[in-house]
């Protein structure tokens, strides 16, 4: 199967790497063509533009960042895109986008699913990321094998979009505790207690979340972000979330752009 995949930045390059060690004729393309020798050092097979990766591919995989750029690449995919290929977002964006793209090109012979990915990237380095899938269930049967080369773990969410709502759940639990830890351990600090023995600690306990036992690996950098989604799918469905509205807005002041905690949570 010849697999195609935008957007090489940090969870891309690892998963490129994986889909050509697995014997996948693997394809990329990325905007910032500095990258091309770092791809071709992975095993993949570096390509010009979208036109000619759409031609090659049976699956495509897209690995952009904002719910605008998945947008606009669909339109120079779909003129030469295979018919019947599958392009599958992996992507981080609100389900609407999705389930608009896929009704806009299913005419035009393209099956848009999205592939949302859950673990970060220590998991994507080592092959073990979980990924929720949404679409029909054979179509996520065709695509189970290469998206079983970069995870351990495959979820079928449902239908179309559904992967994004599975992924805006995770974040919104991922980030809430990402803050609660940070509160956590700066309260004891405070209070003359060795930090890291805490966390060891609290590992064992009721307390024990992802985010503390992967403390001082992850940054907030896609925080504000995330939380904006959720606030967005809660906002257009009527419904009142006031936990992952205080976590947004936490999550909004501490941006590393503006501001960094150390590991310890002290600014």
């Amino acid at each position: 199967m010849n697999v195609g995949v935008i957007g090489a930045g940090r969870m891309g390059q690892p998963i490129i790497g994986h889909l050509a060690r697995k014997g996948f004729r693997t394809r990329v393309y990325d905007v910032d063509t500095g990258k091309r020798a770092t791809i071709e050092q992975r095993g993949a097979e570096w390509v010009p533009d979208l036109a000619a990766l759409a031609a090659a591919s049976d699956v495509v995989l897209v690995c952009v960042g904002y719910d605008e750029e998945l947008r606009a690449l669909f339109p120079q995919l779909a003129p030469t895109a295979k018919p019947g290929a599958i392009v599958a977002v992996l992507s981080t964006v609100h389900s609407k986008t999705v389930q608009e793209l896929a009704a806009a090109y299913a005419g035009r012979g393209l099956t848009v699913v999205d592939a949302t990915m859950c673990r970060g990237g220590r998991a994507a380095d080592e092959g073990t990321l979980l990924c929720f899938v949404g679409g029909e269930a054979a179509t996520v049967e065709r695509l189970r094998p290469v998206l079983g080369a970069f995870a351990s773990d495959i979820v079928h969410t449902g239908a179309v979009g559904s992967a994004q709502v599975a992924k805006a759940a995770n974040n919104l639990i991922l980030w809430a505790c990402l803050v609660a830890d940070h509160e956590a351990l700066a309260l004891a600090q405070r209070f003359g207690l060795d930090t890291e023995k805490l966390r060891q600690a609290l590992l064992i306990s009721s307390a024990n979340n992802d985010a503390l036992a992967k403390w001082g690996t992850q940054t907030m950098a896609w925080a504000d972000d995330d939380m904006q989604i959720v606030a967005e799918m809660a906002r257009e469905h009527g419904l009142k979330l006031p936990q992952s509205e205080v976590t947004h807005e936490i999550c909004r002041a501490l941006k590393p752009v503006r501001y960094q905690l150390d590991k310890y949570g002290r600014g």
